[in-house]
């Protein structure tokens, strides 16, 4: 019998929980099942349970090797992660909506006894999280929610065309235009797979953090960027699974730490 996994919230606001006392948030890039790797990152940053807040950025399974010991770690420590493509991936596989494919390493998790009760986590988890000074969020945000009221209306649709097209930008979206539409697979790219056309823009380069009241954005999912360290956003994807780094940014101390991979796992790649 196939799970059924109620949608978690689309969007929430971040509180600091009861038990912490000016702890610190610890953002963390695109894990995919590189458990090994996140234990050596928490331990080099010395993460402390119960002050410490565990913030991934999401795409925390699929691709590396140990997807299932990662969701029990990050379970475990309380972690408040958003959701990103592969996360939906795994939970859409779960409840029979897709099946998986060869480049998946999901077979564990599904199988595993506690399935049910890690994918009921995962399920809660959010695609944006709002904290008064930044957004959490995998991938990117439209530019037409260029306000956080805005951002609010968009994410609150749970069914329907506009609730898919939310999911799909702020889980996949690298490059879009001025009004938010995304390439075609038919768009003329260059070697690398970007759009050679000047209509196409990376989507930090049209978020405009004043009408969110200077808040900065913490992502992921762009992989062959690198960190990325700019005025108004920062990119945690340093490429972990294919043998680049696993990155944590901590706001409170204004760092940016990185992690080697202890091997590649889903093929030859590195960040520029």
């Amino acid at each position: 019998m196939r799970a059924r996994l109620k949608p978690g919230p689309r969007c929430v606001q971040e509180r600091r929980p009861a038990k912490s006392k000016g702890g610190r948030r610890i953002f963390i890039g695109d894990i995919q099942g590189c458990k090994d790797e996140l234990e050596t990152l928490l331990d080099e940053v010395r993460f402390k349970p119960g002050r410490d807040r565990l913030m991934p950025v999401g795409d925390l399974v699929n691709r590396g090797p140990r997807s299932l010991g990662t969701l029990r770690i990050l379970k475990r420590l309380g972690a408040r992660p958003v959701l990103g493509n592969h996360d939906l991936h795994l939970l859409d596989t779960a409840c029979g909506r897709r099946k998986l494919s060869p480049s998946d390493t999901l077979d564990k998790t599904l199988a595993a006894p506690d399935a049910p009760e890690l994918l009921s986590w995962l399920a809660a988890q959010p695609l944006v999280r709002i904290h008064k000074d930044l957004y959490q969020v995998h991938a990117a945000l439209h530019p037409a929610w260029d306000t956080t009221a805005k951002l609010r209306e968009a994410l609150r649709p749970t069914r329907g065309a506009g609730a898919r097209e939310a999911t799909a930008f702020v889980t996949r979206a690298r490059y879009c235009d001025a009004a938010g539409a995304l390439p075609s697979k038919r768009v003329k790219r260059d070697s690398d797979g970007n759009p050679t056309s000047a209509r196409w823009k990376p989507w930090y380069k049209l978020y405009d953090h004043r009408g969110h009241n200077r808040r900065y954005v913490v992502y992921g999912h762009w992989a062959v960027m690198g960190v990325v360290d700019r005025a108004a956003t920062i990119g945690l994807d340093s490429g972990c699974v294919w043998g680049g780094a696993l990155t944590a940014y901590i706001p409170e101390e204004r760092q940016i730490i990185s992690i080697q991979a202890e091997r590649a796992y889903a093929g030859n790649f590195r960040p520029r």
